[in-house]
């Protein structure tokens, strides 16, 4: 049974058992200076949620369990310290030791506030901001902890608007970007979109120590919910939409902050059909000009050119979600079926590894 983007995360193996890697020994080097290792949020056999942790042989190194399904999560800089934060309505955030997998802290959403799923640490790794929500009042915020006071919330930055996802640091390392969904959600009403009509969807980009908003870019249409983001390393700004419109609607789901204005990707007909109005993931590529996109509800991943545009590369991949970078230039993309999959441009997609575990849509 195909696994949609709302399935759960279930793994089916104990910690520390090899996992199958397809034609390959090792997994390729990631395109960072992190450690070549991954982890994601899983749900055991039992029903129990957790988080899990392998490295390039497919070993599970360590397995960590949480009290709620989590979705994604950040690397501590200079420090050996791997956070994930409760899907939404989330209500805490954990942090492990990412060596052992020992928890550290586990900080919970103020009164009146859940998180959503995402946060990032300033370059130094002292500071964590993450999106959250006051839900009685539908105002996205900014939460600030200080990570070297365990946590300690600090400040509080308004969005001046709803529903926050994503958000990445710029490498200017002072703004931090921001995909404003504009869609309103209540606890009480499980995940139910209640502002459809009047929705306000932005790209936001803020000032990360004073919280001063200092741009804010609209998609064309109200109902593209600017959800993900991504940012290159010579600062070109990304964003990937979920449009919630009608379902024979297909407009553009992907843009680039150019001169102030959101420029649209104009695939042809067959891609923006294949990627279903959904975009789960959108990463540009530190080597290259090479950004990668993927939608779990149409079962298809994407790379094209920043630049221009050009489409390089499309692939279908069961409920694709995951993307990371490689060294080399290549993207690693994972699926809810457990597949790792290599996609570069203008070669043919290439299966990796075949693990007993599924993942949501992010791999840390």
């Amino acid at each position: 049974m195909l696994l949609n983007r709302r399935a759960l995360l279930k793994v089916s193996i104990a910690g520390g058992v090899a996992v199958g890697l397809t034609g390959c020994s090792l997994l390729p080097r990631k395109a960072s200076v992190q450690p070549d290792g991954y982890a994601g949020a899983v749900r055991f056999p039992d029903g129990s949620f957790g988080v899990s942790a392998f490295n390039r042989n497919g070993r599970i190194v360590w397995q960590a369990p949480v009290d709620s399904r989590c979705h994604s999560g950040c690397n501590r800089p200079h420090q050996q310290e791997t956070l994930f934060f409760e899907r939404r309505p989330g209500w805490s955030f954990y942090v492990f030791d990412s060596t052992t997998g020992a928890r550290k802290h586990h900080i919970s959403a103020e009164p009146g506030e859940h998180f959503v799923g995402h946060g990032v640490f300033s370059t130094d790794g002292r500071r964590l901001y993450v999106t959250a929500s006051r839900y009685d009042q539908g105002a996205g915020i900014i939460a600030v902890y200080d990570a070297e006071k365990g946590y300690r919330r600090t400040k509080t930055f308004d969005l001046a608007g709803i529903g926050p996802h994503e958000l990445t640091l710029h490498p200017d390392g002072e703004t931090l970007v921001i995909g404003l969904g504009g869609i309103l959600t209540h606890p009480d009403y499980d995940r139910m979109k209640l502002n459809l009509d009047t929705m306000d969807p932005a790209l936001v980009l803020m000032n990360r120590h004073s919280g001063k908003i200092v741009g804010r870019f609209r998609p064309p249409h109200h109902q593209q919910s600017a959800r993900h983001v991504s940012v290159s390393g010579d600062g070109r700004v990304y964003v990937a939409y979920q449009h919630q419109g009608p379902l024979y609607e297909t407009p553009p789901l992907l843009a680039r902050l150019e001169e102030g204005t959101l420029r649209e990707y104009r695939f042809d007909e067959d891609t923006r059909t294949a990627l279903a109005n959904y975009i789960s993931s959108v990463v540009a590529h530190p080597e290259n000009d090479l950004v990668a996109a993927a939608s779990p509800i149409g079962g298809t991943a994407i790379i094209f050119r920043g630049k221009t545009g050009e489409l390089v590369s499309r692939a279908h991949i069961a409920d694709c979600a995951g993307i990371q970078t490689l060294a080399g230039g290549d993207f690693l993309v994972s699926s809810g079926r457990g597949k790792l999959i290599r996609l570069g441009a203008g070669k043919p997609a290439r299966e990796l590894a075949d693990l007993s575990v599924h993942w949501d849509h992010h791999l840390v």
